[in-house]
């Protein structure tokens, strides 16, 4: 591995360690994260990790900010004995607020039942950050279950819906816009001003969804209205 840094600003420099997204990225982006936090320490503004980069908003000459950059590569190796946090989060996946449940069902073949089990049966690392507060990326979803976004993003989808957009997944933490094809949705609160770090999931944090009924979605706190009533 060859990390390349490029410029995002007079105060802002994007360090670039892949060039395609793949789960098992996310080791070594923890480990330069860590040795980039100790090596800034107090000059260190932001430090904005992604699928392949790290984002490092600094308050120092971007000179000494590129050489400690370099000093805090140099050697590096995956972090295997921090892999984040491992969350379990409740789905209802149900057509009435999962709209597109059906349609990703017919366009597999594999039946409603087929889709939550592919979906629900594996464990996703979290890329990234972002779009909206705690709006977590995630992936890698079984290539049956890839399917682009939809072609009119809705202007109002509930919190807490979960969804899919070519490869990756990911639940919406509050109502807001958007062009993910629906399959379900959570009861959890996934972002909280009142939590340490607002957002539950963090980048590097892995995530298993798993299948409940109706009954137990509404015990959790789950909204079950349809989505179409909540437009």
């Amino acid at each position: 591995m060859n990390p390349r840094i490029e410029v995002v600003a007079v105060d802002s420099l994007m360090v670039r360690l892949f060039d395609l997204i793949d789960e098992t990225n996310m080791p070594w982006i923890l480990a330069a994260s860590q040795r980039l936090r100790a090596a800034f320490g107090a000059r260190l503004v932001e430090l904005v990790p992604s699928y392949t980069t790290l984002m490092v908003q600094f308050d120092l000459a971007p000179g000494a900010a590129r050489a400690l950059i370099d000093q805090a590569l140099e050697g590096l190796r995956p972090d295997t004995g921090n892999a984040g946090r491992r969350h379990e989060l409740p789905v209802w996946y149900d057509a009435s607020v999962g709209p597109e449940l059906p349609l990703l069902a017919a366009r597999s073949g594999l039946g409603e039942a087929g889709v939550i089990r592919l979906h629900s049966e594996r464990e996703y690392p979290v890329f990234a950050l972002g779009f909206a507060p705690g709006f977590a990326f995630m992936g890698l979803v079984d290539e049956r279950l890839a399917t682009p976004r939809l072609a009119t993003p809705r202007k109002r989808v509930a919190a807490g819906s979960v969804g899919i957009a070519e490869r990756q997944t990911a639940a919406y933490p509050a109502v807001s816009p958007g062009g993910w094809n629906l399959i379900g949705r959570t009861p959890v609160r996934l972002f909280d001003r009142g939590r340490e770090g607002y957002s539950l999931l963090q980048p590097g944090d892995r995530v298993r969804f798993v299948a409940v009924d109706r009954a137990e979605f509404v015990r959790l706190g789950g909204d079950d209205s349809p989505l179409e009533a909540q437009a």
